[in-house]
């Protein structure tokens, strides 16, 4: 049974480690890796996941409280607060019989991979993450470099990396996640028969009361007949 089991899992048990790949996204949001990957030497204690909503702050004049409408979704991020690069060659090499790159070496290699400019998208390198079921797609947000231990000459033996990455998406599905009603949007509005200005402020602030500061925006002299055909601008709220 056993010897059953490890033929039908031949990596069970192995350690895998958290990999940083270069990779780019077409137009339809497919990944496409550009070139082998950064592995860890030593796989992090742990890391943080952040997701983050946005609201805007509903204010009017004589409000006794503001109230918070949903604007839109903020890109996700992972950050690792310590990443350990090691030469002083108490850390196995992962491949047997090879050896390990210095710690400026590995940095570099880290470096050129996160960090560099990428001049066709004129954005930094977009890469994938992977750590078991960890699979993040995103750019670097910041990368500091701790270096804790020398040799008797200044070269570094070992450095603690903190890495900071924001979540990347397509067009197509960061249109899917916009909220274009949202209260952060200017909106222009041609108004139809039957509009009114509190109905129109109702919905798109999803609040009636703001037709007096919509009617001085627009420099509106009789705001309660609105004649059809006028084009109103809807700012957005502070």
């Amino acid at each position: 049974m056993g010897s059953a089991a490890a033929a039908a899992a031949p990596n069970a048990g192995v350690k895998k480690k958290l990999t940083i790949i270069p990779c780019e996204m077409n137009k339809a949001g497919n990944i496409s890796t550009l070139g082998p990957g950064f592995e860890v030497m030593i796989n992090p204690a742990g890391y943080t996941h952040e997701r983050k909503i946005n609201y805007s702050r509903l204010e009017h004049f004589g409000a006794i409280a503001t109230r918070n409408k949903f604007s839109r979704v903020e890109p996700e991020e992972i950050n690792f607060e310590e990443i350990v690069i090691d030469g002083t060659g108490v850390v196995a090499p992962s491949t047997a019989g090879g050896t390990t790159p210095d710690v400026k070496t590995q940095i570099k290699t880290l470096s050129d991979i996160v960090y560099k400019y990428n001049g066709s998208y004129h954005e930094p390198t977009l890469v994938k993450l992977v750590w078991s079921s960890l699979i993040f797609v995103g750019r670097l947000k910041s990368m500091s470099v701790n270096y804790t231990l020398f040799k008797p000459g200044g070269d570094p033996l070992r450095a603690k990396i903190k890495l900071s990455f924001t979540g990347a998406m397509s067009a197509q599905e960061e249109a899917a996640r916009a909220n274009m009603s949202s209260p952060d949007l200017t909106h222009e509005v041609v108004v139809v028969e039957g509009d009114t200005l509190p109905l129109l402020c109702d919905r798109i602030y999803r609040d009636s009361s703001y037709y007096p500061e919509i009617a001085r925006h627009n420099r509106l002299s009789n705001f309660r007949r609105l004649v059809p055909g006028t084009r109103l601008s809807f700012p957005p709220l502070n």
